[in-house]
């Protein structure tokens, strides 16, 4: 599969993940392929076994949005990966030109001394940053991109005890967030697919965007964190976000940080 045939990679790999029962349909015997079967999804979708091949095969690449509702029930899809599911199906168009967040954005964050938080794009690159999250995380310094340093950086298995979780997590956000049509995804993602288990959960095409939630960090200094991330949006720069971590008040990691800030 080509990145020019995302909507049929994104078919079939999921696809292979709903098992026949899960859907009502008896099996008898040992099957050759994972999950469904492109009949079975063709019968639970209402289309043709022909017109789904064609879709898989990139030979049809706009199905109506009915069609593509249907695929959505029959997979098993949730919301955000049948959103998704729906943007792989529209007409492709140029890409909007990147936005970039007003100086302001740098002296808000400058204002929260005591809170770590810095700005990232679509592509998980780190466009700027207070110095609160440079000292939490090397890989929150401006410059950086996040899903490159979550998976090649050996420091980031130590700093989060959690790894397996927010590598999936990091992969998730990233099919969310940025086109794997966009060129500047396509050469991120093949730069990565040469690192085993970022080639895994990539080809897993879940789709997961980035909230609010708990996230623990083994710092040298600090030691283990336990902090609630918030992502909040940048009107005027949409593909920029945000993210912001706080200690629950009166905790040890919110003393763990305040003494390590």
């Amino acid at each position: 599969m080509t990145r020019d045939n995302v909507l049929g990679a994104f078919l079939q790999a999921r696809r292979a993940r709903v098992r026949p029962d899960e859907v009502g349909l008896a099996t008898y015997g040992r099957r050759r392929v994972p999950g469904l079967r492109r009949d079975e999804l063709a019968h639970l979708a209402g289309v043709s076994v022909q017109y789904l091949t064609r879709l898989e095969q990139g030979v049809d690449r706009n199905p109506s949005p009915q069609v593509v509702d249907a695929l959505a029930t029959a997979l098993r899809l949730d919301p955000d990966a049948a959103a998704h599911l729906r943007a792989l199906a529209a007409p492709p168009s140029e890409p909007p030109e990147p936005g970039e967040a007003r100086a302001e954005v740098q002296h808000l964050l400058d204002s929260w001394g005591s809170t770590p938080a810095y700005v990232r794009d679509r592509w998980f690159d780190v466009r700027m940053a207070n110095k609160a999250a440079m000292v939490l995380a090397p890989l929150y310094h401006p410059g950086r991109n996040l899903v490159r340093d979550v998976f090649l950086d050996p420091a980031a298995r130590t700093l989060f005890p959690d790894w397996s979780d927010i590598a999936a997590q990091t992969v998730a956000a990233l099919r969310a967030t940025a086109d794997p049509r966009d060129p500047r995804t396509a050469a991120l993602v093949a730069e990565l697919r040469s690192h085993d288990e970022f080639r895994s959960l990539w080809d897993r095409h879940d789709v997961r965007p980035s909230r609010d939630e708990t996230k623990r960090f083994d710092h040298p200094d600090a030691g283990l964190l336990t902090l609630r991330r918030q992502t909040l949006t940048i009107g005027g720069a949409e593909d920029h976000v945000i993210i912001v971590y706080q200690a629950e008040p009166g905790s040890s990691s919110a003393d763990a940080l305040a003494r390590l800030l």
